[in-house]
């Protein structure tokens, strides 16, 4: 009797165990780019979650991208632009990150790998090139970003990540006014 109760509590253990195991394989989500990341997501929903990864990642490929606009950009404008993007969204990062840890979750601090590809591409340009493909990648991103931030604002459950959507909608609004200004800009020198 005492070796079947033993059995049992083995089996028991057992199922404990591979059903934990199963619970941290569902925990690694597959990324859009294909990778797959173990997300803590700590008291945040998987949707409030997905918004405030997907924010800082965004903010990380638009500060590398300020970055280089600062090295390779043959305009002042656009070099102005760069550096606002790395002002704006290396703020707008870190707020992000203490509400995140405020919620036990944790943020990545890479890019996917889309964004690493899209990085890559405007190293290979400079000058009028980077300018042109840089200007325009601002435009299509920050519209992008506005109807994400907006979709968020209304439907992200967590009140300080919706907050945090809401106030940092407006910046991403008037990033868009600048970078349309900057495309604008640059297609005038543009022959």
């Amino acid at each position: 009797m005492r070796k079947l109760t033993s059995m049992k509590n083995i089996a028991i253990i057992a199922s404990v165990a591979a059903l934990m195991g199963s619970g941290a394989l569902l925990q690694a989500a597959d990324n859009a780019d294909g990778t797959a990341k173990t997300e803590n997501r700590g008291q945040l929903s998987r949707k409030d979650y997905k918004f405030a990864r997907e924010a800082a990642q965004g903010n990380l490929l638009e500060v590398k991208l300020g970055e280089l606009a600062k090295q390779k950009a043959a305009s002042p404008t656009v070099q102005q632009f760069g550096d606002q993007m790395i002002k704006d969204h290396t703020k707008a990062n870190e707020e992000l990150k203490k509400i995140a840890a405020g919620k036990g979750a944790t943020l990545p601090d890479q890019l996917t790998r889309r964004e690493e590809n899209e990085l890559e591409r405007l190293q290979k340009l400079s000058g009028k090139d980077f300018d042109k493909t840089y200007a325009d990648h601002m435009v299509k991103e920050h519209q992008k970003d506005i109807k994400e931030f907006q979709d968020a604002a209304k439907n992200v459950e967590d009140p300080d990540v919706k907050k945090f959507a809401q106030d940092t909608l407006p910046t991403l609004e008037h990033h868009e006014q600048m970078a349309q200004q900057m495309e604008s800009s640059v297609k005038q020198l543009t022959p």
